[in-house]
């Protein structure tokens, strides 16, 4: 597994703030991802893909996926 963080550059929703917004861990065999968001509402998450975070979260770039470890 790998471990990633969500760095949001710009909050476009005013919900989340700027930073990081998010952690995750992604499995390397079926390349799903758990991804727990940080904050006054915390929640937890699971994606098929890290594209489907990037393409659901990645708000054209104000949030980008920093990885903490490589693959």
């Amino acid at each position: 597994m790998r471990r990633f963080h969500l760095e949001r550059i710009k909050d476009i929703s005013g919900i989340s703030g700027c930073g990081v917004v998010a952690e995750g861990v992604e499995f390397l065999d079926t390349r799903q991802v758990v991804l727990h968001w940080i904050g006054d509402h915390p929640c937890t998450n699971i994606y098929q893909s890290i594209e489907d975070v990037k393409y659901i979260h990645g708000h054209g770039g104000s949030t980008i996926v920093v990885f903490d470890d490589k693959e």
